[in-house]
């Protein structure tokens, strides 16, 4: 019994370590989309949970942070036809949430919606790119 549950550990210990390793060789490959991250889970996990002040306060640096990746020299593996529809996709839209955060008469449903709708754009760059990467 031991050492089939110790066999199991090892199993999944393994493959959660795969995975990691192949998102964090993207993030190491591509600086700026690794920066766009920090910023992106910095505010969007707080905004799930209802928490608006960080996006609040950091959009305009997500702006940035997204027009940064989209001027970057990607990897070559990189530089399909999708991955650069999406990142320009990503400063559109990371343009768009900030003029929704300073609009004054902005709803907190509309802030929510913007940085969920960017967080799926993100997420999909990282999952071409995961595809690329093989």
């Amino acid at each position: 019994m031991y050492s089939k549950t110790m066999f199991f550990f090892v199993v999944f210990f393994a493959f959660g370590l795969n995975q990691t390793i192949k998102a964090q060789s993207i993030f190491d490959k591509w600086p700026e989309l690794k920066t766009f991250h920090g910023v992106m889970s910095q505010t969007f996990h707080p905004a799930e949970e209802g928490d608006l002040k960080p996006i609040k306060m950091r959009s305009e640096e997500m702006k940035d942070k997204a027009a940064l990746l989209a001027k970057s020299n990607a990897p070559e593996e990189f530089k399909t036809d999708k991955i650069k529809d999406a990142v320009k996709r990503l400063k559109v839209d990371s343009k768009k949430l900030h003029e929704i955060v300073k609009k004054k008469k902005t709803t907190d449903a509309e802030i929510t919606k913007a940085i969920t709708d960017l967080h799926d754009v993100f997420h999909e760059i990282v999952g071409l790119c995961k595809d690329e990467h093989h």
